[in-house]
Parts: C-alpha cells; structure tokens; sequence
C-alpha cells in the first residue's frame, strides 16, 4: 500500500528558521523523503548572520536544518545525506566539531567542499536529505 501523505510534493517552512531569500522552499517533501535547502547561520528572529565565527554559524545552520526537519515531520536522526559548503576548507576541524553534536550516533553521509563565496558572505552553508516519516493514519507505516 502506498501513502499519499508520503508520495505527493509538500512544502514546508518554520517560524524557527529563516525565511527563503529567493525562489526556493526551505524543505520539499516528497517520495518518502525531505529535502532541506542550504541553510546559512542565520538566526531567524533577526535575519542577520549569527556573530561568533564558524562554530557559531554551523551551530545556528545545523539548528535551522533541524527545525525544518521538524516542520516536515522528520528529525536529525533521520537524516540520510549532508553537503556542507565552505567559505575556507581551514574550517573544516572547527565547523566538524559542532557537526559532532547534531550527529551523535550513526550520523549521515556527508561530503564537505570549499566555494568560492556564500551568500551573505556566510563561512558556511549546510543542505540535507532526510527519511520523511509518515504523520498520518493510513497504516502505511504497517506495511514495512
């Protein structure tokens, strides 16, 4: 049995995270999966990028990913891939060990890539893809 909740394509923003700044939704559900859009460390009460450095704005954008995540019904842990962009791969080490908070236990694919330049002049931008999760009653989660 397939589940139309989990199939067709929904759309989904937070409160909790930062508003698209172009044509692109924040979190695209669809196939059995959520596909998160970069994430910058910007904080969504201001609208700014966070003060602090790379470990503050990895912080901010991974908690941006997470609450997307929550929009669409999913969670970290369910997170099956990772792109991290970088302003400068010297911030690997740094924007790694933040990374090693969000992901504890059997923590997703990852590919990590310097850029020329983000937007805002951000140092770091982070995309996920994530298992859906199926929120409705039609018993499809039965069926597995």
């Amino acid at each position: 049995m397939s589940c139309c909740c989990c199939e067709e394509k929904r759309i989904y923003t937070s409160e909790k995270a930062p508003k698209a700044m172009g044509p692109y939704s924040p979190a695209v559900k669809g196939g059995g999966l959520v596909f998160i859009a970069g994430q910058l460390g910007i904080d969504p009460q201001t609208g700014n990028v966070v003060e602090g450095g790379i470990e503050a704005e990895t912080r901010q954008a991974l908690t941006n990913v997470k609450h997307l995540l929550e929009a669409a019904g999913s969670r970290l842990e369910n997170v099956l891939k990772v792109t991290v962009f970088l302003r400068d791969i010297a911030d690997f080490q740094k924007m790694n060990a933040v990374y090693a908070e969000f992901f504890v236990v059997n923590p997703p694919a990852r590919s990590a890539f310097q850029v020329g330049a983000l937007p805002r002049g951000a140092a770091v931008e982070i995309e996920a893809i994530g298992l859906a999760g199926c929120s409705c009653s039609c018993g499809c989660e039965d069926d597995e």
